[in-house]
């Protein structure tokens, strides 16, 4: 992991099939080349702020956190609260990429600074529309401060 550059995007997703079908959709759209994936809460604040395995990595931060909800050791709602609440990683754009779409998890999630909160489509084709509408407006369009 020393030699990790710049990541445009991270997949926090304990899912291996939901994190394949996000990334054959960010591929679809030449999205994947700078993406990092890790299965937990507890690795995507590890990575976000350099601890453990990711100690050594580029102090560069990703341009869009993907993040799933119910995850193990460490959800989402959890990592979006460490995220908007630490003066270095409060303007990281997080869009909430999960099955869940109770109300209380939107809420939620915007009440902590989500920027967006997308329920994943059952349907493959709707799901890769989605994720590659998303990766293109947060990954390569949107603009964030220096």
């Amino acid at each position: 992991m020393d030699d990790l550059g710049a990541v445009d995007i991270l997949l926090v997703e304990d899912s291996d099939a939901d994190a394949e079908m996000t990334t054959r959709a960010l591929r679809r759209r030449g999205l994947v080349n700078k993406l990092v994936r890790v299965r937990d809460g507890v690795e995507a604040l590890e990575f976000v702020f350099r601890e453990g395995p990711w100690s050594t990595r580029s102090s560069a931060q990703p341009k869009l956190v993907l993040l799933d909800l119910k995850m193990p050791r460490l959800g989402g709602i959890d990592v979006l609260r460490h995220l908007k609440s630490n003066q270095r990683t409060q303007s990281l754009p997080v869009v909430m990429l999960t099955s869940s779409a109770e109300e209380q998890d939107i809420a939620e999630s915007y009440l902590l600074g989500v920027n967006s909160y997308l329920v994943k489509p059952v349907a493959f084709p709707a799901f890769v529309e989605l994720v590659g509408h998303l990766g293109m407006y947060w990954a390569v369009m949107n603009r964030l401060p220096a």
